[in-house]
């Protein structure tokens, strides 16, 4: 049992030990738990958790799961990284030790995380490039499909941000030879096969392919609606609200995908995506009707 999370969460609330067994246990039952292992009863174990907020299981240890830890924290990555919240991601991805994990399926996905967090926070391209090389050194395998085509999405955005276009293209078409086909398994699957279609649809909005990203891009939205998943709806409604711009649609159109963008970012507390479409809804108020 984790005594000393128990402990820890007691000191958190500026409890003292008397404090906490008050009306509940003596002090000497609680100091016998704290000091020396001694467990009490379990009605008694439970008021005291319930006195200072912590769960019951958090005191249990993990078993039947080697990398329970690593598990967690590739989790919260990934969620961070979703969110766009880059920095937390990266303070949890280099908190694991790599070179400790066996488990390829982990190798590879730590390997996928930690060369989106380089992208965003504009990493050299040799190194996100030697990052995703891990990745497709690897034997190709049915489960490590789409960690693959991960790494393949990180060389093309790469490629793209260094303005080198064709380089890119090559990288997202080997994307979309197979992303369409990809039978996602689960929620995490979900998140990585929509933040493919994703980058794919802002990738050939920038080449001027506007048919090709709409089309990925309302593939992403419905993705979203089928699994109601919220966290790329704002994305995808903003470049497809870009892509009207760019198109000159009719402004009713962009500032209905713009108003549809702010709800879902409102919903997911996107600050970022609210300052992106604010200056959107400017331009667009602004544009004069021979601009329409």
């Amino acid at each position: 049992m984790n005594i000393q999370r128990f402990i820890d969460a007691r000191k958190d609330q500026g409890l003292s030990q008397s404090e906490l067994a008050e009306g509940i246990c003596t002090q000497a039952t609680l100091s016998r738990f704290e000091n020396n292992g001694h467990i009490p009863n379990l009605k008694i174990l439970i008021k005291l958790c319930n006195r200072i907020n912590l769960p019951l299981s958090e005191l249990f240890p993990k078993v039947g799961v080697k990398y329970s830890e690593v598990v967690e924290k590739m989790n919260k990555a990934e969620f961070f990284l979703i969110t766009s919240k880059y920095e937390r991601a990266e303070a949890l991805i280099t908190s694991i030790d790599i070179s400790q994990i066996e488990d390829t399926q982990l190798v590879l996905r730590y390997h996928y995380l930690n060369g989106f967090i380089m992208i965003f926070q504009e990493k050299l391209i040799m190194d996100i490039s030697f990052t995703f090389d891990q990745i497709l050194l690897e034997e190709e395998k049915i489960d490590t499909v789409i960690f693959r085509l991960l790494a393949y999405t990180g060389i093309g955005m790469v490629y793209s941000r260094e303005g080198d276009l064709i380089k890119a293209e090559f990288y997202f078409n080997k994307v979309l030879e197979k992303i369409y086909n990809y039978p996602a398994k689960n929620m995490e699957d979900t998140w990585r096969v929509l933040n493919i279609v994703f980058q794919c649809g802002v990738f050939y909005a920038k080449i001027d392919e506007l048919d090709i990203s709409d089309a990925l891009l309302h593939y992403a939205v419905n993705i979203c609606s089928d699994n109601h998943v919220t966290y790329y709806l704002a994305r995808a409604a903003i470049q497809l609200a870009k892509n009207a711009i760019v198109k000159k649609e009719a402004n009713d159109k962009i500032l209905e995908l713009i108003y549809d963008a702010r709800a879902y970012s409102k919903i997911n507390r996107n600050d970022i995506a609210l300052t992106e479409l604010r200056d959107l809804e400017a331009f667009v108020l602004e544009k004069k009707p021979s601009e329409e």
